[in-house]
């Protein structure tokens, strides 16, 4: 490390004021950033009292909340692909090639997605002469969990440069967007790319391989949504599905562990969860938000099965929970510091309302499969009326205990 801290020291003037590469400061600062704690200190005298963490942990520890689902997901991703093509139906056969399919798959996702969203932020930061930070490291990583591995890389580029532009640049940049950036990207593809990320018999990787015979790549959600045009209760319609290779793909348990198909960091609750607790024990996302996100959808699948005209309505409320990427998209889109709401009992109300459209989506809307992203997109637009209300409630009966 003192080798690279040597090396930036030399470079440094070339980007200083009256250097030749002055205009570049900002994209040497930002490598600079990335790689060091920034060495900026006060020059406030007196006594300060500071946080011991600062945005670059806050992203960090983001980051590190990701790992587990997206370790999942790059061997699910090699599993998925396997057990299509007949190869193995056995979870824990042939690890490490099942692992390197997933890497061959996810890693490049990764790489383009980090590029593309870089390359726009050095761009911005060049021209607006300001320094990069570092909320593109949680986008970075986001991005690539929320499609599917089979999504083309120039499809993983155009949707990074277009979220990145209009739900956050245009905006301000880091800490004013009004919309999650990451949703965002996802929202572009699923409307200018469907065939790509409809949700429907495109998620398993097959590479050159035919698929066996009796095997669909259809997401659990699809098999619902057809149960319930097919008037076959969803859960016996679940159980039955891909019988043919002799496995229980999308039992409950199962389906809560994620060895389904689906997006790359979205199949697996749990992994989900063991973000949402490292979140939480780091106080980097509200835990208001992530219990009111689950309470809602299961209200909402309660409710749906009172007033139940078909199966899909009448399935079992818990299920919404393990389907689909509704675990993942509370964890760690709802919970965004930036496009949430802010207050405490809007927080509940956020949360709430993100559970509630969900399964609304789902359940009668057969065009969006998956209804988390809408919700999540639609919630960042009112959570500033949702603080609005909170707060002029909270003034209100403030007003009315003041004595004058």
């Amino acid at each position: 490390m003192k080798f690279l801290r040597d090396l930036m020291d030399k470079q440094r003037p070339l980007f200083e004021k009256g250097g030749k590469l002055e205009s570049l400061y900002y994209a040497f600062e930002a490598g600079e950033t990335f790689l060091f704690s920034p060495n900026h200190t006060t020059g406030i005298k007196g006594a300060q009292v500071k946080d011991a963490i600062d945005l670059k942990r806050m992203m960090i520890t983001v980051v590190v909340a990701m790992i587990p689902a997206l370790l999942f997901g790059i061997y699910n991703t090699g599993h998925q692909h396997m057990l299509a093509t007949g190869e193995t139906a056995e979870l824990w056969a042939d690890f490490g090639d099942k692992l390197l399919v997933g890497l061959k798959l996810v890693l490049p996702i990764i790489i383009v997605a980090y590029a593309a969203g870089g390359l726009v932020e050095a761009v911005f930061a060049v021209v607006r002469k300001h320094p990069i930070n570092e909320g593109f490291l949680v986008t970075g990583m986001l991005i690539p969990l929320v499609i599917p591995a089979t999504t083309p890389l120039w499809q993983v580029a155009l949707a990074t440069v277009f979220a990145v532009v209009i739900a956050k640049e245009v905006f301000g940049g880091t800490g004013m967007n009004i919309l999650n950036v990451a949703m965002t990207a996802r929202a572009f593809l699923y409307f200018a790319y469907p065939a790509q990320i409809s949700g429907d018999q495109v998620w398993t990787y097959l590479g050159d391989k035919m698929s066996v015979d009796g095997f669909s790549g259809a997401t659990a959600l699809s098999v619902a949504y057809n149960a319930g045009v097919d008037g076959v209760p969803v859960t016996e319609a679940l159980a039955s599905h891909n019988t043919a290779l002799g496995t229980d793909m999308f039992s409950f348990a199962n389906m809560f562990m994620g060895w389904i198909p689906g997006s790359i960091g979205e199949t697996s609750t749990l992994m989900a969860l063991i973000g949402a607790l490292i979140l939480i024990a780091t106080g980097v996302a509200s835990w208001k938000i992530i219990v009111s996100g689950f309470a809602g959808a299961y209200i909402m699948g309660v409710v749906m099965n009172l007033f139940a005209v078909n199966e899909y309505m009448a399935m079992p409320p818990q299920y919404h929970w393990v389907m689909g990427g509704l675990a993942f998209g509370i964890v760690f889109m709802a919970t965004d510091p930036v496009s949430a709401a802010q207050t405490e009992v809007g927080k509940w109300i956020y949360g709430l309302l993100i559970g509630f459209l969900t399964v609304i989506i789902r359940v009668t809307n057969p065009a969006y499969p998956e209804g988390i992203m809408l919700a999540v997109l639609f919630m960042n637009v009112f959570a500033p009326l949702i603080d609005y209300y909170v707060v002029k409630a909270n003034k209100t009966r403030r007003l009315q205990r003041a004595t004058v």
